[in-house]
C-alpha cells in the first residue's frame, strides 16, 4: 500500500464496494470494469479508479478487474480478514436494534456483551447476548481482548461510558450518542448522529427544491 494519508471519504466508499463486489460475485460475475462498479454503487468510474489507485494497481487497462480477488483485496486493507470482538453499551431500543443487525457479523464484528446500568436488565439476554452491569465494563474489555465498542446510550451517559474505556484495550468506539466524545487521540472514535443526518437530507431536499423553483 502506498504511504499516503488516505481521505476517510476513500475508504468509506471501500466499504461500499467491497458490499457490491460481494452481491456481484453472488450472481457468477468474474470481471468488472470501473465503469460498473460506478454504476452500481452511484459514483464515477474516475472517483473508483481514484479510490483504487490509493491502494496499488488492481485491474488490467482494457480488460477490468477480477471481481473475486478485487474484494479479496478490499476485505484486507479494511481489517476485515478476521472477526472483530465488539461490545455494545447500552440495552434501550436503539441497542436492541443493533444487536440484532445482521449486517454486523456478516462483516466480521461479533458482538459478544452487552452492558446497560438498568439493573432489571442485568443478567437477561438481549438477542442472544447476555447483559452486563456497567461496572463490569473494564474487566470485560482487558479479559477478552475487545477492542471496539459501540455506544448506544442518551447523550447525559455517554461521555463517562467513554472515560471507563480511556485505560482499557478498546481502540475504536462507535458512538450514537448525540454528543462528542473526548478521549485520548489514540483511540479511534467514530459518530453517528442520526439527526444531524436527518438534518442533512432536509437541508439538501430544501435546497433542490428552492433550486428548481
Amino acid at each position: 500500500m502506498k504511504n499516503l494519508k488516505i481521505p476517510e471519504a476513500t475508504v468509506s466508499r471501500l466499504s461500499v464496494y467491497s458490499r457490491f463486489l460481494e452481491e456481484v460475485e453472488k450472481r457468477g460475475i468474474t470481471s468488472i470494469s470501473s465503469g460498473e462498479i460506478a454504476e452500481g454503487i452511484g459514483g464515477t468510474p474516475a472517483q473508483v479508479r481514484k479510490d483504487l489507485a490509493y491502494f496499488g494497481e488492481f485491474g488490467t487497462r482494457g480488460v477490468g478487474y477480477n471481481v473475486h480477488s478485487l474484494n479479496e483485496q478490499m476485505v484486507k486493507i479494511l481489517g476485515l480478514g478476521k472477526t472483530w470482538k465488539v461490545i455494545l453499551v447500552g440495552a434501550g431500543n436503539l441497542g436492541s436494534a443493533l444487536s440484532q443487525y445482521k449486517g454486523f457479523r456478516d462483516r466480521g464484528f461479533d458482538i459478544i456483551a452487552v452492558f446497560d446500568n438498568d439493573l432489571k436488565k442485568v443478567g437477561l439476554m438481549l438477542n442472544g447476548i447476555a447483559i452486563y452491569p456497567i461496572s463490569q465494563i473494564a474487566d470485560f474489555i482487558n479479559e477478552h481482548d475487545v477492542r471496539i465498542a459501540i455506544i448506544a446510550v442518551p447523550a447525559a451517559y455517554a461521555q463517562d461510558v467513554a472515560d471507563t474505556m480511556v485505560d482499557t484495550k478498546i481502540q475504536g468506539i462507535l458512538n450514537f450518542a448525540p454528543v462528542v466524545l473526548t478521549v485520548p487521540e489514540e483511540i479511534e472514535t467514530r459518530n453517528v448522529d442520526l439527526a444531524v443526518n436527518l438534518e442533512v437530507l432536509s437541508f439538501n431536499i430544501e435546497s433542490n427544491q428552492r433550486a428548481t423553483n
